[in-house]
């Protein structure tokens, strides 16, 4: 039997009474609100528990649907002493919601909440900690001191919890208790259960943010408890943390910056300048330590990854941020795939992850270039969000993508939604303003939107027309005369203001329609909006200054409209422009200045993102995502110059603790690892400081940066420095004799071809036998505990797998040295990998570029290879060969010898297919040792690509004699763009940046096509595809052998057969993406002709057509 059946029975069975609790068309206008609160006092001072139960039930319903309960604080007090737990923990629930409201009667019942403090349910004393931390009169606050302090040593963790929540509320009612709170948040750090972390990190961000000393000796255990903590904690956790690194540990992008500047002088720097832009490059890359990231650091970065895959969205994005602010650039990358997963979320949600994305795509644009189109705009997206995701794409425009993007912005401009419209028509302009090479193309398409029905298109397209026009205007006086004619039909007010600005400011390029334009706007110009009048009186003025004849008096009659205007801004331009322009005796000496002032030359308008700055505040945050800073928002700090001191994180072991934290040696480790418990401060104790002491001993410096910071936090696998010196000096020597062996056995094998490839196969097999070697020197219990070790990476090594992120690939790469494809090292990464390589620690690996190309070990036994080569078949297949420079093949200079101290290197694009790669470019370079000494180990480092862009290095020159040459062959895919390829030349003691840029018409391969087949292909690209210009034949250009000569000089492109004698046709693929290139010459009388080029590639083609008209009009 129910309560409330028992309760109607005990009323003599009214059964139709209604239930006023559950009926939602309770509490009306017409109902009896007295009867209905009469029958719950009713109940709650009955005796029946049950009855109890129901009414509280029935109130905590009401007070859910937002119905005021307040009426009913006497009646639900008494019961606080109830017996009953299910009613105590009801009537609890009710008193936190109202004791602020009622606090004298609340008072009153203090006694009762002191002696639920001590009750044996845990569930009790939490609610009655809450209840007496809700009762805010200053009165109580010892009371409530004391109960924090004893809740905060409570055996419950759900208690102490509680505890952490109360802080904050006693804080806001009394600030002067903030040191004994601090003395609480303190104990309360300590906690090491995953329950409490959150909530006492909530109260040490409200009371007292400051305080970073209480964090150190925590950090560690809050990164390790991280993963385990609920998810509202995370979020709090990860940005306090965020915080908290930025003020202990060093910029880990401190030394990329400073490559990336050097980088930028050496390749736009003059000659006479680079000696000395390298030499203070060289000063200060000596000065500066080399980066080696603090363990603690790592620790923070490997603890959050995994909580990418979080299902709370603001775990993402707090990870995401984290991550931003603090990772190297090479990691950043992985957070790309989550945030483009939180897309598929609900579309707030969207507009926060956008917002931010929005503000990474400025600083980190290669990111998210792989997901383009996860940001194209669905017709189902609200206003907002279309507009959001507009930024990024526009964001993301560069060379190679901008086709795509351009187009996908053709579809959005017949959308219905008219603020998406305009935005996107603002967004053409931005790519234009930043991309050059489509500038011209841009403002095509936008002049074709003023022939647009929809006035708003039409306005919106003029605005962003006047901005692109400033960069150029002599070369578009035509666009001009077009939109002079639009202002009888244009109406919006910003357009018109737009187009007198344009015709005033421009009027000597368009000198018979300005004034016509100003007499039909002098007719309607008491009918103007005021922005119109304005520009009306500015146009006045400036042909005034440049016309006067035919102008004079039309200024004269708009002048004096202006003084009698209702707007006094109108009437003050007219008086000011009037005494400025039109000279009288009163006149100042200003007068003379007049043309100076109103024609002078104006820079043109720099579009911006309006998200450009907004990485100052911290991503994620409410300051961010309003681009203000918000009450209660913390700076996010600047880096230090310094370290600071990484013992004050380090814990003091105490007795109880058992022996096993001590150990270094793996055995002793694995026979007592029974003792660890579950969570503990040593996880991250032992680990940075051995890791530490260990890097000091083996002095590595720079080369184990990465491996040794990252195999410290937390992980039991280091070694000490003497064992790694002496393995590493071991392989070295063992290294050394296996590649002289092998170099005379291929001398004496095999022509000078193919020594370079078997060489760099020979070097890795060596490598690998090295790392064996050492490994079996090791004992049986070490090998055991890697085995285990290793294991344990693969599965996690699975689960990571479907990120597919850059550093996972990498990781992968250095892990497996039995794979088919070795990576292609240096000696330096060698070396990295046997002195501090040990598999536990394999996943934290700094990761490389994942577009560093691996190159395939020769599918042919070395027998087979001997008996091949008798045969008349060429070795491409083998090696890439190198050919000899012909008068046509321009040669660049790569380094110069004074540059290279000696070392001189020049490059020419050969033309060759590059055999390993068909989609690659294939580089010819040349190295001449120009010293008295010999040049060792010429090889290449760090290349650092844009996004997509993958390089095929040369084998490593082991020697380089004096006075001696060599020419090899690198394959580089630059992804149909002229971006330049940055990279460092290496030899045994210097390392040189260089870059490698390409000309447009060396990405190109010939393409045999018929003449059928050529007309066919380019009916396929007519439109925005195709680019004509007409030119100038030069004085050379006689006849159709020299344009010929010209154009295949220009662009790898072979020869159409044509049957008319007065065209010549070429054809020719890009080289990475196979896209077509059709090139058109047709002669005509008088020197004069007409070049057209259809490439589905917009960039592409605008670029040839400039290099083809400036070498035939030579």
């Amino acid at each position: 039997m129910s309560a409330s059946s028992a309760f109607s029975d005990e009323k003599g069975g009214s059964a139709s009474e209604p239930e006023y609790g559950h009926d939602p068309a309770s509490g009306g206008i017409f109902s009896s609100d007295y009867k209905r609160h009469d029958d719950l006092k009713e109940m709650l001072d009955s005796n029946k528990d049950s009855l109890k139960l129901e009414a509280m039930k029935r109130i905590v319903a009401m007070i859910a649907r937002g119905k005021n309960a307040s009426d009913l604080f006497p009646a639900v007090v008494k019961n606080v002493a109830c017996k009953n737990i299910e009613v105590k923990k009801l009537v609890y629930v009710y008193l936190v919601r109202y004791a602020e409201e009622q606090q004298d009667l609340a008072l009153l019942s203090i006694s009762t909440f002191q002696r639920g403090l001590k009750d044996p349910n845990q569930l009790i004393r939490a609610s009655a900690l809450r209840v007496l931390s809700s009762i805010r009169v200053t009165i109580i606050v010892p009371i409530m001191m004391l109960a924090i302090k004893e809740a905060a040593s409570d055996m419950s963790p759900y208690v102490r919890k509680t505890a952490a929540h109360a802080i904050p509320k006693l804080h806001s009612l009394d600030p002067e208790q903030k040191d004994q709170l601090i003395e609480v948040i303190e104990k309360l750090l300590a906690d090491k259960t995953t329950l409490v972390a959150g909530s006492v990190v909530m109260a040490f961000e409200e009371v007292c943010p400051d305080r970073i000393d209480l964090i150190h000796k925590n950090y560690r255990k809050l990164c390790n408890l991280l993963i385990d903590v609920e998810e509202w904690g995370q979020v709090v956790i990860i940005n306090m943390l965020t915080r908290y690194a930025r003020t202990q540990f060093l910029n880990p992008n401190i030394n990329e910056s400073l490559l990336e500047e050097s980088s930028d002088k050496a390749f736009y720097a003059s000659d006479d300048e680079e000696d000395e832009d390298k030499k203070a490059e060289v000063a200060t890359l000596a000065k500066r330590k080399p980066y080696v990231m603090d363990p603690d650091h790592r620790l923070l970065l490997r603890n959050t990854k995994p909580l990418l895959q979080s299902r709370n969205a603001a775990v993402v994005m707090a990870v995401a941020q984290l991550y931003f602010h603090l990772a190297p650039k090479a990691e950043v990358g992985i957070i790309a795939k989550a945030l483009v997963r939180l897309m598929r979320s609900h579309s707030e949600v969207q507009y926060v992850v956008l917002q931010n994305v929005a503000t990474m795509t400025i600083k980190r644009r290669g990111m998210f270039e792989p997901y383009l189109k996860s940001f194209y705009i669905r017709s189902t997206d609200p206003t907002q969000i279309k507009i959001l995701k507009l930024e990024v794409l526009t964001n993301l425009a560069n060379e190679t993508n901008i086709s795509t993007i351009l187009r996908e912005f053709q579809t959005y401009i017949k959308s219905m939604d008219k603020d998406f419209v305009a935005a996107s028509i603002q967004a053409i302009g931005r790519c234009a303003t930043n991309i050059g090479e489509v500038r011209d193309t841009c403002l095509n398409g936008l002049v074709q939107l003023l022939s647009n029905r929809d006035e708003l298109v039409v306005a919106e397209s003029v605005v962003v027309i006047k901005k692109l026009l400033q960069m150029q205007p002599e070369q578009h006086s035509d666009i001009i005369k077009h939109m002079a004619k639009l202002i009888d039909n244009i109406q919006v007010p910003m357009a018109r203001a737009s187009i007198l600005w344009l015709i005033g400011e421009y009027c000597e390029h368009v000198p018979k329609i300005a004034p016509d334009v100003l007499r039909k706007m002098a007719k309607t110009f008491n009918n103007e909006e005021d922005i119109v009048k304005l520009q009306i009186i500015n146009l006045a003025a400036k042909l005034y200054l440049t016309n006067s004849k035919q102008t004079k008096l039309l200024t004269q009659y708009v002048l004096n409209l202006a003084k009698y205007d209702q707007n006094y801004d109108i009437r003050d331009r007219a008086r000011f422009i009037r005494q400025l322009i039109v000279p009288t005796d009163k006149s100042g000496a200003l007068n003379k200045y007049a043309k100076k002032l109103f024609l002078a030359l104006k820079p043109a308008p720099i579009l911006e993102s309006p998200f450009k700055d907004r990485d100052h505040f911290q991503l994620g945050s409410l300051s961010h995502l309003l681009n203000a800073k918000a009450g209660g928002y913390q700076e996010l700090p600047d880096w230090p110059e310094s370290a600071p001191d990484p013992s004050v994180r380090n814990v003091e072991v105490k007795d109880s603790i058992p022996e096993w934290s001590k150990c270094t040696s793996r055995k002793d480790r694995k026979e007592k690892k029974v003792e660890k418990p579950f969570y503990s401060d040593s996880e991250g104790e032992s680990g940075p400081t051995e890791s530490a002491d260990s890097e000091s001993d083996t002095g590595s410096g720079s080369e184990s940066a990465s491996a040794s910071d990252e195999s410290g936090s937390g992980s039991e696998s280091e070694e000490s420095g003497e064992e790694t010196e002496s393995e590493e000096e071991e392989e070295d020597e063992e290294k050394e004799k296996k590649r002289k062996k092998r170099l005379d056995k291929t001398k004496a094998k095999k022509p000078a071809e193919e020594s370079a490839e078997s060489e760099q196969s020979s070097g890795t097999e060596d490598r690998k036998r090295g790392r064996k070697a050492v490994k079996n020197q090791k004992s049986a219990s070490e090998s055991e505990s890697e085995s285990e070790s290793s294991e344990s990476e693969d599965e996690s090594e699975e689960e990571e797998s479907e990120e597919e992120s850059e550093s996972d690939t990498d990781i992968r790469k250095k892990k497996t040295p039995v794979s088919k494809q070795p990576p292609k090292q240096s000696k330096k990464e060698s070396k990295k990998e046997t002195q501090e390589m040990s598999l536990l620690d394999l996943d934290d690996f700094e990761p490389a570029p994942a577009s560093a190309p691996v190159t395939p070990v020769n599918f042919l036994s070395s027998s087979l290879v001997s008996d091949l080569e008798g045969l008349s078949l060429t070795d491409t297949i083998l090696a890439p060969t190198t050919i000899a420079p012909s008068g046509l093949i321009k040669m660049y200079e790569l380094l110069h010898r004074i540059t290279g101290e000696g070392l001189a290197v020049e490059y020419c694009f050969s033309r060759q297919p590059f055999s390993p790669e068909p989609n690659m470019v294939a580089v010819q370079i040349q190295f001449t040792n120009n010293t008295n000494s010999e040049t060792k180990n010429l090889h290449i480092e760090e290349p650092r690509m844009q996004s997509g862009m993958r390089i095929r290095e040369f084998a490593e020159i082991d020697m380089l004699a004096a006075g001696e040459s060599v020419t090899v062959v690198m394959g580089i895919d630059f992804c149909d763009s002229t971006q330049a390829a940055n990279f460092q030349l290496c030899t045994h003691t210097r390392k040189f940046f260089v870059s490698i840029q390409p000309p447009v018409g060396e990405l190109m391969t010939p393409a045999f096509l018929t003449e059928n087949d050529f007309k066919k292909e380019q009916g396929k690209l007519m439109g925005m595809n195709e680019i004509s210009e007409k030119l100038t034949l030069g004085e050379k250009c006689v006849n159709e052998h020299v344009i010929v000569e010209r154009v295949t000089a220009t662009a790898n492109l072979s020869r159409v057969p044509c049957g008319s004698d007065k065209e010549c046709r070429f054809a020719g693929k890009t080289v990475s993406s196979g896209c077509l290139v059709l090139v058109t010459v047709t002669t005509k009388e008088g020197g004069a002709a007409q070049l057209t080029v259809n490439c589905e590639k917009m960039v592409i083609g605008t670029m040839l057509v400039k290099d083809m008209m400036q070498a035939l009009s030579q």
